[in-house]
């Protein structure tokens, strides 16, 4: 029997075989051994004989099943596999101990699943041999072969097993079937690389967007996985303490498009596998699908992995280390073949990665909130009106970064006059917004019994010696005069305004003066007394302003600001101002990296 196993198996190896014969024939032969076996040890009498026999049936069986040179998987009642041989192994692209245990038909396609089922319920039952053609969903992709199923009797087992024999399908394969000619080293590295890029690639789009918008993030993700590892992918996500379904992505064809809308609707319901991998934070792959029920039934009744045709799957955390945002489902069909490990180790860091970038957004977000809370707090919603001038302010966060500036600005009256001032702390968070705050809030009440800029801002100095924060600021001072308005400028450290005057001619004041809080002995305001007659326009500007640059690091600078006034004189001043933030943006193309603060005044009569 050895030297006829041996002889089936140099016969598989001619290139012209006939596998299916050669099936046939070995069945017949593992037939007869098992009848030779039986008499053989009906004639036995001793215990030790038959303990004998029995050990010598099991190695003549074990031998002549794993040198079969067909594949072959034992069966039991039930479906379950008992035992494979080396070329069942090799047919699967997995090893014996994977492949044992698991249910047979769970390794083929879904349209054949059930068929399978009953031809080996059938057989059990009947003894009658039946072939079936059926897809294996191999570690290589899909493979058409056509199965005999048989019934066979083991001596020891009190039920029969059920041999499934393969054999290659008669079926002329098409042109885009045939294999490639490919080394399998070749093969391995070229996965490798693919994974690789799929990380970086994955990495990059993540990484390229710095506001961190969570959805942007989470669409970015699944389209590029479902383009390059998965035929569908799920995404759930926490939303008020309950996993919901944020995302489905799928084929890019009609019926997976109204599919996909119809399970974006249908969140993961207890017990599916996105719960329980969400609730555990432990990942899932399913290299074979063995529960079509694994993500819940549809609205309609069948199971979603039916309805998707999904025969491999891996189930991760989104998790930041911190918190589990919720979980990420990949599914392929049997096209594409199963997920392995290094898949699985893919797909986890993808998740990781998602999940910092959730988590980053949404505090983001949270500071973004503070920040316009803030904001609305320290800058004017509207100016006050000031007789005989027009006065209008802009202001444009940073776009780089949503902690609040230190930028502030007012319009406030005083005891016989008006008041402006502009400043700048040093810094961004809460902060800079306490110190913004102060300063703000302590310029406009001192300016109320004693309105000197000069006076106003060194008992400013004073107050904020202890903060471990600097501002610069400007302050003027104006009252009204037969024609015009009479102005007393006060500078600590801040860029000097731009006086406009409406003959066109454009000067800077002369600015000057030590920030407020740097020191306490030798501090000093530069101070600068100016008239301005009616279409006069006083400009001032945070240091955001000239320090505005473009991709190349090249500075806005002052002259191109005094250019854009110069252009834009004769307009209102709103006008001028918008004109203004206007070129800012355009400059830099949209990318601030400090706030913006502008206070244009014009004398009218």
């Amino acid at each position: 029997m050895e030297a006829r196993a041996g002889e089936l198996h140099s016969a598989a190896l001619l290139p012209d075989a006939d596998r299916g014969a050669l099936l046939e024939a070995a069945l017949a032969d593992l037939d007869r051994a098992v009848a030779a076996l039986r008499s053989t040890g009906a004639t036995q009498t001793s215990a030790q004989a038959k303990n004998d026999v029995a050990d010598s049936e099991r190695r003549l069986l074990r031998t002549v099943f794993q040198d079969a040179p067909v594949p072959l998987f034992l069966l039991e009642r039930d479906g379950t596999v008992r035992r494979v041989n080396r070329q069942a192994g090799a047919l699967l692209g997995s090893s014996a101990g994977y492949l044992t245990g698991k249910p047979f038909p769970m390794f083929c396609d879904l349209a054949t699943r059930a068929t399978v089922g009953s031809h080996v319920a059938g057989v059990f039952h009947s003894g009658r041999r039946q072939r079936s053609r059926v897809r294996l969903l191999s570690g290589h992709g899909p493979v058409e072969v056509d199965v005999t199923f048989a019934r066979i009797w083991v001596t020891g087992e009190p039920d029969p097993l059920v041999v499934a024999a393969t054999a290659p399908s008669t079926r002329e394969p098409a042109a885009q079937d045939l294999p490639q000619q490919v080394t399998a080293t070749d093969d391995a590295v070229a996965t490798v690389v693919h994974r690789m890029d799929v990380l970086s690639t994955a990495t990059g789009m993540l990484l390229d967007d710095e506001s961190f918008t969570e959805s942007v993030a989470v669409r970015r993700c699944a389209r590029l996985l479902a383009a390059e590892l998965a035929d569908w992918v799920f995404i759930d996500l926490v939303r008020d303490d309950l996993l919901t379904r944020n995302m489905v992505i799928g084929p890019d064809d009609e019926r997976s498009t109204e599919v996909a809308r119809m399970l974006e609707d249908l969140d993961p319901a207890p017990g599916t596998l996105p719960a329980l991998v969400h609730a555990s934070g432990r990942s899932v792959l399913q290299a074979h699908l063995d529960d079509l029920n694994a993500l819940g039934t549809s609205p309609a009744g069948p199971p979603v992995c039916g309805l998707i045709e999904a025969s491999s799957l891996i189930c991760v955390p989104l998790d930041d280390g911190e918190r589990c945002h919720g979980a990420l489902t990949l599914t392929v069909s049997g096209e594409q073949g199963p997920f392995d490990l290094m898949d699985l180790g893919l797909v986890e860091r993808l998740a990781r990665n998602l999940a910092l970038v959730i988590r980053a957004g949404r505090r983001y977000r949270r500071r973004a909130m503070v920040a316009d809370r803030l904001r609305a707090g320290l800058l004017p919603p509207e100016l006050p009106q000031i007789p005989g001038a027009e006065v209008a302010g802009r202001h444009h966060p940073a776009t780089r970064d949503t902690g609040f500036g230190g930028d502030f600005y007012e319009v406030f009256r005083t005891g016989s006059g008006w008041g402006l001032v502009l400043g700048d702390v040093c810094g961004k968070g809460e902060d800079a917004a306490a110190v913004t705050a102060s300063a703000k809030h302590g310029i406009r009440l001192l300016a109320r019994w004693n309105p000197k800029p000069a006076e106003v801002l060194s008992m400013m100095n004073e107050a904020l010696i202890d903060d471990e924060r600097f501002v610069t600021a400007v302050m003027a001072y104006l009252e009204p005069r037969e024609e015009g308005l009479s102005m007393t400028i006060g500078s600590a450290g801040h860029p000097p305004p731009i006086l406009i005057r409406r003959d066109g001619l454009i000067r800077t004041t002369s600015g000057g003066g030590i920030p407020l809080g740097l020191f306490e002995d030798d501090f000093g305001v530069g101070v600068e007394h100016l008239d301005l007659d009616p279409g006069d326009t006083l400009f001032l500007y945070s240091d955001g302003v000239p320090e505005v640059s473009d991709s190349a690091q090249v500075r806005f600078g002052l002259e191109r600001l005094i250019e854009i006034l110069a252009a834009h004189a004769d307009r209102p001043v709103a006008d001028l101002a918008m004109a203004v933030e206007a070129a800012l943006l355009e400059f830099c193309g949209g990318d601030l990296r400090d706030d913006v603060s502008m206070l244009a005044l014009r004398v009218t009569g």
